[in-house]
């Protein structure tokens, strides 16, 4: 189901682009899509950048539809695969609809790469010139809802007294910046409450016919913000995965990875 959420947004040119128009218009979509909400697993599914839409007030940023496409607008595949995940485990999934070079939700607002002007080294027109009101109108209508949405999730859960383990889905790029990068899956992990994705990790390296990083291809650090935010303070087990975008590129993919996820997260929890 699609969820629209507008609490706590009291001033109404938050909602506002550059231009006085509304950001997010009767045509767009709202920033949250919630799977599952019922879902009985301990597992609490997230995609931070499972979407590459752009709001019509923004028109497309100054790309082209090939650009969105690519691995700089989205994490390619991370839908597809949450919403199967969310099936095979009966688990709740939390998605944003809108690309990362709009606003990241994995960014703290406010940081440099939150709102990118450059991406892989291509340009983002549509984020050269922003003012401290057109930065909070993509806060307030896209970043925040998603991250409230997790944590109302969170909120009734814990109230009901159900454990959640917070899975942070993403996808990389198979080559950056002209190097190569061998990993089918990552497990990014850092402070916190790290015993589940370290026995995550050790369950996949298990594994013969995957090739699996250790905070690779990327490091989890303090440029990442959904699980530091909701799972940190709280104790609460979680793992960041990096899946390979090859490997999700279709369907057929997409319930490949599903089913072995979903054998490797219930044997880790075990």
């Amino acid at each position: 189901m699609w969820v629209r959420l507008t609490k706590g947004i009291r001033c109404p040119e938050f909602l506002r682009a550059k231009g006085g128009k509304a950001l997010l218009g009767a045509a767009d979509p709202p920033p949250v899509r919630v799977t599952n909400p019922g879902g009985r697993s301990s597992f609490l599914l997230l995609g931070d950048h499972a979407g590459n839409a752009v709001p019509q007030a923004l028109g497309s940023l100054g790309l082209s539809a090939a650009d969105l496409a690519r691995h700089i607008g989205w994490d390619i595949g991370v839908s597809g695969l949450g919403r199967l995940l969310a099936q095979r485990l009966d688990a709740c999934f939390i998605e944003q609809h809108y690309s990362r070079l709009v606003i990241d939700c994995n960014r703290t607002p406010g940081q440099p790469d939150a709102i990118p002007a450059v991406s892989d080294g291509t340009v983002i027109p549509g984020n050269m010139t922003l003012d401290e009101a057109t930065s909070a109108a993509r806060v307030h209508a896209i970043h925040s809802p998603y991250q409230d949405a997790i944590a109302e999730v969170l909120r009734a859960r814990d109230a009901a007294g159900r454990m959640t383990i917070l899975i942070a889905l993403h996808s990389f790029t198979p080559i950056m910046a002209g190097m190569a990068r061998p990993w089918d899956i990552g497990v990014l992990h850092d402070g916190g409450e790290t015993r589940f994705a370290l026995a995550l990790l050790a369950r996949l390296r298990q594994r013969h016919d995957l090739m699996v990083g250790d905070n690779q291809p990327y490091r989890m650090d303090g440029t990442d913000h959904s699980v530091p935010r909701h799972a940190y303070a709280a104790s609460r087990p979680y793992a960041e995965l990096e899946i390979r975008q090859d490997h999700l590129a279709d369907t057929a993919g997409q319930s490949r990875w599903a089913a072995l996820l979903a054998d490797v997260l219930v044997e880790a929890l075990d």
